[in-house]
């Protein structure tokens, strides 16, 4: 069963909801244990093992920053492997002109090395 935990920061814990469940409150002193400590009620509960999705219930504004933030993340991650398709395609046309290793990472101000890794297709993060 899936249930989602909606945690709203009270003090120094989170106070923990499950709408799928009703009766099920909960706390946890830190977000990254929601999700065990409700899994851990929801057995005691229901006798019942559950998947649980924790969504922290924040104020308006902090929610559209860390969407806002999270888009751009994907964005760049989108960007950067883009761009790594890109190099890899650069350095094989380089080499197909009869560049040397050394003079492709030259042009493109990476090691030769680098150059190799490129043209054997293996990126590293």
């Amino acid at each position: 069963m899936r249930v989602t935990a909606v945690a709203t920061r009270t003090g120094g814990w989170w106070a923990v909801e499950v709408p799928e469940l009703p009766g099920l409150f909960t706390q946890a002193r830190r977000l990254d244990q929601v999700a065990a400590v409700v899994a851990d009620a929801a057995r005691l509960l229901t006798d019942v093992a559950v998947e649980v999705t924790v969504r922290p219930a924040l104020p308006d504004d902090i929610q559209s920053a860390v969407e806002r933030v999270r888009a751009e993340a994907a964005e760049a991650d989108a960007a950067q492997r883009r761009a790594a398709e890109d190099v890899r395609g650069l350095v094989a046309s380089l080499r197909a002109k009869g560049l040397s290793v050394r003079d492709v990472g030259t042009v493109l101000g990476v090691s030769p090395q680098r150059v190799s890794q490129l043209s054997a297709g293996r990126v590293s993060a």
